[in-house]
């Protein structure tokens, strides 16, 4: 957390409490909580913070790519990014179950056509959607 906490600095952001106590609350998630979830988590030691609190410093957060925002139908869930290796996420669209995959779909060619066009590419978002294996089973045996 502390290379997050220097990325805030290097950028000339202020580690408000507030701000910490978001990054803190990660750490009681062992999955990928929501901003509900962490608002519970945050409001522990800091019960005044709001849910809008939340989202202006996880939209920040995300700009910076110290945590990544993983879309569902069912809603959005956060994710802190650590470890620094670069990934994606499986997510299921009946239950909502997210998984990391430790592979990147995108190759040069992308970056070698968006230079055609004048265009750097600096990142990318990559989900894939689907069934997870519970909900298949599930599926499979209602037929």
């Amino acid at each position: 957390m502390e290379n997050i906490l220097e990325k805030l600095r290097q950028k000339g952001y202020k580690i408000t409490p507030q701000r910490r106590a978001v990054l803190d609350a990660f750490q009681a998630f062992e999955t990928f909580p929501t901003a509900q979830q962490l608002l519970t988590a945050v409001r522990k030691t800091h019960p005044d913070v709001s849910l809008d609190t939340i989202y202006r410093n996880l939209a920040l957060l995300t700009e910076l790519g110290a945590v990544h925002e993983i879309r569902r139908s069912s809603g959005n869930v956060y994710e802190l990014a650590t470890g620094g290796h670069h990934h994606h996420h499986l997510v299921c669209t009946k239950c909502g179950k997210t998984e990391c995959i430790d592979m990147c779909p995108i190759s040069d060619a992308y970056t070698k056509e968006a230079e055609k066009k004048g265009f750097l590419i600096t990142g990318h978002i990559f989900e894939f959607y689907g069934l997870c294996s519970d909900c298949r089973k599930k599926e499979n045996n209602n037929r």
